[in-house]
């Protein structure tokens, strides 16, 4: 079961990134202002990052269910596998 829970948030996280690449190259095309064009890369960047985070924090969630822990990860979460204000685990 873990797998496919693993499965479905690493397709989540691909679907998200896809749309903001889309949502990127649709933002550059439109504009000719290069900081605009700077500030819909960076929008993208961030959006790209939100999801692999997303991605591993649900990862890491399954893990601890399958071991019968629970886990919640607040603000200052990071992909490395750390995690900084806001976080409570149960061990």
């Amino acid at each position: 079961m873990q797998t496919g829970k693993d499965a479905a948030a690493a397709a989540k996280a691909g679907m998200e990134k896809t749309k903001a690449s889309v949502q990127e190259k649709g933002e550059r095309m439109t504009t000719r202002d290069p900081l605009k064009k700077e500030m819909a890369t960076e929008k993208k960047e961030d959006r790209v990052a939100a999801a692999e985070m997303d991605k591993q924090a649900a990862k890491a969630q399954h893990a601890a269910e399958k071991h019968g822990r629970t886990t919640t990860t607040g603000i200052g979460a990071t992909g490395t596998g750390t995690t900084g204000t806001g976080t409570n685990t149960t061990f």
